[in-house]
């Protein structure tokens, strides 16, 4: 599937203005009045500078480094542009389609500019090789330097216009699959239903009653050490954790995923390139002062860039990794009593699953990954309903999404424990993971083509989807499984992992 670039996140790039008309900057320089007649010892050498023919497509100094680039298929987003604008309404994104359209003609007009003046460079250039008059060779030393300085001029409005480009583009969402729901999170459909909620013959606690009672949490001293959001878990918590990772890194490797570890500091601009903003308003993201690094907020951005500006064999596809890491987020924004206690935390333990397939294999993909959570989750045996989220909330790089919501009964309410999603080539185009299809496989008219007789390259689908997020399982063991004297029934698949533990007694004072 062809895909409109990968991007951002759904808030809107900075509007920026169109640089000032390069025709009329070519026409000044080259009607520039002649400089003075260089000395006759300087000639050569000047000469030479100024029409020295130009083979790698620039005009040297001068001209700043662009910054990273996302394989965006502008030429995709002009021939679609009704698709991509409803696509953008649908989305609820701030995009201006309007302006990186724009944009794109003034870089294609300014390109062929230059590539004008490279052919005229080179063409006085080619001039100079034979025997003139000193005259004529003067005259087209003094034609080489304007051609020169005016070649130097558009070649940084074009690094400029195309960073402008860039960043615009960049906030275009993802494309949406035809059969996900339209609108905000209360148009997202329930998929399936797994389960019921328990009927308690006894006053319910909620998780941090829970936890005081069977002394599991201590937010108190963690507010004093760290500040709001933040806890320590103590006793059998600790171990209610570490069987959650272990458990699902030991039932998910058993379907092919690669267990990993990962980095939990990355650079910035791997943040951006998996499609979020690290130092945008209200974001999500730590970044680390002084540095171009941030704490992730999910392991999906480290294993989403252990690939990164590399092919794959095709014969490695689909690669599966699951992913354990602390996670650190702001929570901006986040606050009243349906955030309290472990709901919403700034660091918490997570398994995260990550797939790199080809394109027409990521729809299977995902529904592998959606089954895998809802038999994690069913084997605990929580009550929980499977969601296809709406447009309004898949976020920027999902092509499709779907949601776990568990019932909480302390809580009194579902609460999101856990999203898969499909981001196509969203997150590959702007990381540059590409594979080599076998020669059997017919390319696509998009594809980029490889050297030698191995075939072009694609980009590959990306995919991601949450195994165990520590805190909402923890929340729904404790809630769901509590009985009337204050204990807490471990669920058995966990119980081997807890050294055989059954049942999360309150302590003896």
């Amino acid at each position: 599937m062809l895909t409109c670039g990968r991007f951002l996140s759904s808030s809107a790039a900075a509007s920026t203005p169109s640089l000032s008309p390069f025709r009329n900057l070519t026409l000044s320089l080259l009607r520039r009045p002649h400089l003075r007649l260089l000395s006759s010892s300087a000639t050569a050498s000047a000469a030479a500078a100024a029409v020295e023919p130009d083979t790698k497509g620039g005009a040297g100094g001068g001209a700043a480094k662009p910054q990273w680039k996302a394989a965006i298929d502008f030429k995709w987003i002009r021939e679609n542009t009704d698709a991509v604008a409803v696509n953008i309404r649908d989305r609820n994104s701030a995009a201006n389609l309007d302006l990186v359209l724009q944009l794109y003609d003034e870089y294609l007009a300014l390109q062929k500019e230059v590539e004008r003046l490279r052919a005229e460079r080179n063409a006085v250039a080619n001039k100079m090789k034979g025997k003139l008059e000193p005259s004529v060779r003067q005259a087209l030393v003094e034609e080489g330097k304007n051609l020169k300085e005016g070649l130097i001029a558009l070649e940084e409005d074009l690094v400029q216009l195309t960073d402008k480009l860039q960043l615009e583009a960049q906030s275009i969402p993802n494309t949406t699959h035809p059969d996900a729901p339209v609108g905000g999170e209360e148009s997202s459909v329930v998929r399936k239903e797994v389960g019921s909620q328990r009927n308690f013959n006894f006053t319910i606690r909620d998780h941090l009653q829970l936890g005081k009672e069977l002394d599991l949490f201590d937010f108190d001293a963690a507010a004093e050490v760290s500040g709001s959001k933040f806890y320590y878990l103590k006793n059998e918590a600790v171990l209610l954790e570490m069987a959650l990772v272990n458990w699902a890194i030991t039932e998910v490797s058993k379907k092919g995923f690669t267990p990993l570890i990962t980095p939990e500091i990355v650079r910035s601009s791997v943040v951006e390139k998996c499609g979020f903003q690290p130092r945008a308003q209200n974001t999500q993201v730590y970044s680390i002062d002084n540095s171009d690094q941030c704490l992730i907020g999910t392991a999906e951005i480290p294993v989403g860039g252990i690939h990164m500006d590399s092919i794959l064999p095709d014969s490695d596809l689909p690669r599966k990794y699951v992913a354990y890491s602390h996670c650190f987020r702001t929570e901006a924004g986040a606050a009243g009593a349906a955030t309290r206690g472990l709901y919403r935390v700034h660091q918490f333990s997570k398994v995260e699953m990550f797939v790199f397939c080809r394109p027409e294999e990521s729809d299977k993909c995902h529904e592998e990954l959606i089954t895998i959570e809802e038999e994690l989750y069913a084997s605990l045996g929580l009550h929980f309903k499977t969601l296809d989220m709406a447009t309004g909330d898949l976020g920027a790089p999902a092509y499709r999404k779907f949601d776990i919501e568990a019932w909480m009964p302390g809580l009194d309410r579902y609460g999101e424990i856990s999203s898969a999603s499909n981001c196509t080539d969203y997150q590959s185009r702007r990381l540059g993971i590409r594979f080599r299809p076998s020669p059997a496989d017919p390319p696509p008219a998009n594809a980029k083509k490889g050297k030698g007789s191995s075939g072009p390259t694609q980009f590959v689908h990306t995919l991601n989807a949450t195994a165990v997020a520590v805190p909402r399982l923890i929340i729904c063991i404790l809630e769901n499984f509590q009985q009337e004297d204050g204990t807490v029934v471990i669920p058995e698949p966990l119980r081997p992992f807890m050294g055989g533990l059954e049942v999360l007694s309150p302590k003896t004072k």
